[in-house]
């Protein structure tokens, strides 16, 4: 998906409203055990709308117990997969969407690099928010999600192998940048928590961005930033565990697709994806 979808001009649309059922700092997931270091959290988001499914899915990756993967169309013979099945080809646990991409169907819309494979060596001025992981050396940690406006973000990112940029979601510590919209979609998203942990979201229910980041900050989530990583019917989550299989696609996007009847995943281009060691 181009970049471009997200500043389309807005259409006035009903308006979502939802009420989480726990207040602000608490959390009622029950968290479930996928692998060393993964679990698996769903919660309820109540909604007017009779659009979409109101459940956010949450996969929680602590990254020095579990691997983070970048798997890329480009490394892989141009060839795009769904979710599902770039967790059945490479072992996955859990995959979701790297980032929305051009119109060759291939390239992230951010920067991109993987190892020695750059798939994109133009950093965009609008996207903020940079996930970085498999670390070049000991001791530093295993993941980090940097605001790139903050002095010496950029800096740090030279340590790690793994580097994807994407659009802002939330900023730290814990600060919503989106000012209030008609839009909404369905929504892919990777945020990282006060404790160093990768979260993989998902939302089929269309609500604002805005809308999106209250209800994730009102789960006592601890999530300090998060990026959107696509949107739509694009939007797709996979899990690949012993006692459970979720392959989760979108649907409804404002402008593109103001409906919820895709119920198929997308292949999709690029994936952040997580193994268990």
């Amino acid at each position: 998906m181009n970049g471009a979808l997200i500043r389309m001009i807005p259409v006035l649309l009903g308006m979502v409203l939802f009420f989480p059922s726990a207040s602000a700092g608490q959390t009622d997931e029950r968290w479930r055990f996928l692998a060393s270091g993964l679990e698996y959290g769903s919660f309820r988001v109540k909604s007017l709308s009779q659009t979409g499914e109101g459940t956010i899915h949450v996969v929680r990756i602590d990254p020095a117990k579990a691997r983070l993967k970048l798997l890329l169309a480009s490394e892989y013979g141009n060839k795009s997969r769904t979710t599902a099945g770039w967790c059945k080809e490479f072992d996955l646990v859990s995959a979701i969407n790297a980032g929305m991409y051009h119109k060759d169907l291939i390239t992230n819309v951010g920067y991109l690099r993987n190892g020695a494979h750059i798939q994109n060596r133009r950093w965009n001025g609008k996207y903020k928010s940079v996930l970085a992981f498999d670390p070049k050396k000991a001791g530093i940690p295993a993941a980090i999600m940097v605001d790139l406006d903050k002095p010496g973000a950029m800096d740090s990112l030279s340590d790690y192998n793994a580097v994807v940029q994407n659009l802002r979601l939330v900023k730290g510590d814990e600060v919503n940048v989106w000012a209030r919209q008609d839009q909404r979609w369905s929504e892919a998203a990777v945020g990282m928590d006060r404790d160093g942990r990768v979260l993989f979201l998902f939302c089929r229910l269309p609500l604002t961005m805005r809308h999106f980041n209250e209800v994730i900050q009102s789960r006592g989530l601890g999530v300090v930033r998060m990026m959107h990583a696509e949107g739509g019917p694009i939007a797709s989550l996979s899990i690949r565990a012993s006692d459970l299989t979720l392959d989760l696609a979108g649907s409804y996007e404002t402008n593109i697709r103001a409906d919820d009847t895709n119920e198929v995943q997308w292949p999709i281009p690029n994936v952040l994806g997580v193994q268990a060691r």
